[in-house]
């Protein structure tokens, strides 16, 4: 994730095959090649939308949020706002988020704050529930009433680093992940930091803030859980080579339940025999039998870190920047944001998305973003990834120019759902902040998403099944 976008892009509203996009921006855009990969993605979904999507975003008179007609939104949070639990102030960099019910209709939100040690406004420190007082990053968490009205806002977990994404448990806590390596002594942190922590959306000090080593200390994203068998699947997010792995946690116990992971377990790294970095696939539909799981040497990094270590003569699967991690059906998906032959990856791509199959032990290339694919997205390096509730997938964009959360229907068409108008830069140069954490409430009625900087947490309703 990052702080502030350049190059201003017109505005773009309703669907748009790959020749209305390339001929719009005058230029290659990013794409998605399906073959297809959208009908098994969106699998058990309504599909409630038209070639459309729901038409043409309507400028936003107060200058936050473009949204199509019939869609109206609330600010439910900003950066530097007083928290309502008298903690302090709202923190910035708002990333990953999700949503949990609670009772009489109320929504739990926790949203994850990428602060660094130059962040604006740090998590505010609170007792029983911060780890180290020195980082500044952590976690915050919203109750809404059945109405969406924000009944409180608290700190949820402190003094962790870099909380960029995560992912949410079967027993309903979210697990938070630091995208950092940073140890001990380094930026002032008086602890080590690159673990995940349990929160619990609604009695933070249930789970207070105790760093799940077991689970692997590196550059975590996002985790997915397979409700079944109890196996975590966790992202490392590495721009540079070496690149990052994915990895599958077996916990000790593997039912579940809060604090089960606290009990320790074995961390692997998958390896793809023949196959030492995953940018080199290039064809749709590729597909990898007998995929092959390596028992990570040293989980704690205490001298090495993990991505570099021994794994034998065979060696281990990379990967440039491993991000979304998600659960579907008996699967589970993740993306690789891109991959950039300049920066050492085997082969170029603007993201790709993965389906891992247990069962079978088969990964597979399930979609392609790239310039000569049939359906182009007018922006760059989609991000944060969600299921719509009523058919097809939200991104979340995190490039230059213009940001925006854009909408895939099952047929591959893409429209704009949400623009971003809240300048950060200056009227002759204007920057805006990325799109993340894009959720849904669970009756599917309600979408959240944050703009990472300026730090704005926003609801969305709308006619989302039609």
């Amino acid at each position: 994730m990052s702080a502030s976008r350049s190059d201003a892009t017109p505005e773009t509203g309703g669907s748009a095959t790959r020749r209305q996009v390339l001929a719009r921006s005058g230029a290659v855009g990013l794409g998605i090649a399906f073959t297809g990969a959208l009908s098994e993605l969106f699998a058990g979904t309504a599909s409630a939308l038209g070639r459309s999507g729901y038409g043409p975003l309507v400028p936003d008179p107060n200058g936050l949020l473009d949204l199509p007609e019939g869609f109206r939104y609330q600010v439910l949070s900003r950066e530097g706002d007083r928290l309502r639990s008298g903690e302090g102030r709202v923190p910035s960099n708002h990333d990953g988020m999700s949503a949990f019910a609670g009772p009489h209709g109320r929504v739990h939100l926790v949203r994850n704050h990428e602060n660094r040690p130059t962040a604006a406004v740090p998590v505010p420190a609170v007792a029983g529930i911060t780890y180290d007082p020195a980082g500044k990053g952590g976690c915050t968490a919203l109750t809404l009433g059945n109405r969406g009205d924000v009944l409180s806002e608290r700190v949820a977990i402190a003094g962790t680093a870099v909380n960029c994404a995560g992912g949410h448990t079967p027993w309903g806590t979210w697990l938070t992940c630091e995208e950092t390596e940073d140890r001990a002594g380094t930026n002032g942190y008086t602890k080590d930091h690159g673990f995940i922590f349990e929160v619990d959306p609604v009695d933070p000090r249930r789970t207070g803030a105790v760093p799940l080593t077991a689970m692997g200390r590196f550059q975590h994203e996002a985790v997915a859980i397979d409700p079944g068998r109890g196996v975590v699947y966790e992202t490392e997010d590495a721009f540079l080579k070496p690149f990052g792995l994915f990895y599958r946690f077996l916990p000790e116990r593997p039912r579940g339940g809060l604090g089960s992971l606290r009990a320790g377990g074995r961390l692997q790294a998958m390896r793809v025999p023949g196959v030492p970095d995953l940018s080199s696939i290039q064809e749709t539909g590729a597909s990898f039998d007998g995929v092959e799981w390596v028992d990570v040497p040293d989980p704690l990094a205490t001298q090495t870190p993990i991505r570099l270590q021994d794994f034998g003569p065979k060696g281990i699967t990379h990967a440039q920047k491993l991000e979304g991690c998600y659960w579907g059906g008996n699967r589970v998906y993740f993306v690789s944001s891109f991959a950039r032959s300049a920066d050492g990856s085997a082969a170029d791509h603007f993201g790709q998305i993965w389906r891992y199959d247990p069962a079978g032990r088969r990964l597979t290339l399930v979609v392609v973003f790239g310039p000569d694919t049939d359906v182009q997205l007018p922006g760059e390096s989609p991000d944060n990834i969600c299921l719509a509730p009523s058919g097809g997938l939200m991104v979340c964009e995190d490039g230059n120019g213009a940001q925006h959360v854009f909408g895939v229907t099952r047929r591959g068409e893409v429209y704009a759902m949400a623009r971003n108008r809240q300048n950060i830069g200056t009227p002759e140069a204007p920057e805006w902040g990325e799109f993340a954490g894009v959720t849904f409430a669970p009756d599917g009625r309600t979408m959240y998403v944050n703009c990472y900087t300026p730090g704005t947490t926003f609801a969305v309703t709308g006619p989302f099944r039609r």
